[in-house]
């Protein structure tokens, strides 16, 4: 029987470590396996990750891509599943929907975009609206003014 006392690893799945340093007899005495002088034979001496010698490196080397559009158009987004909340025939716009929290960011742009249902009719006012999301509001009898 097993117990945890008992247990060891499979033979020759454990190696010894190479013990430098440790007299000529050894064949890793003296320099233990550094060579004679220059960098790697310091201590504390070799290079840091991703150094080639001097060359450029890699990193430096290969073109950045990408940038960030500082005219991005920014929009807070409004699903008409979200516009089940209110009441029918209620008018909607930027500061009724701040109110309910469906807006994070009030001074962002409000866009409406068409998933859900939709099952009462509404007259919503937003910066920007989908098609889809226009054609499932006419069709429950609501309107989408864009301001």
């Amino acid at each position: 029987m097993i117990t945890l006392d008992r247990l060891k690893p499979e033979k020759g799945a454990r190696k010894r470590p190479k013990r430098v340093g440790r007299g000529p007899g050894s064949g890793w005495g003296k320099t233990a396996g550094r060579g004679h002088k220059g960098q790697r034979a310091r201590s504390g001496g070799g290079v840091r990750p991703g150094f080639e010698g001097g060359q450029m490196p890699l990193t430096r080397r290969v073109p950045k891509g990408g940038f960030t559009n500082i005219f991005k158009k920014k929009y807070n987004i409004v699903n008409i599943r979200d516009l089940e909340r209110f009441d029918s025939g209620s008018e909607i716009d930027p500061s009724v929907l701040t109110a309910a929290g469906l807006v994070k960011k009030p001074k962002w742009k409000i866009k409406l975009l068409g998933q859900g249902e939709l099952s009462k009719s509404l007259t919503i006012r937003v910066h920007t609206a989908s098609r889809g999301a226009v054609e499932r509001i006419q069709s429950a009898g609501g309107k989408v003014e864009v301001i």
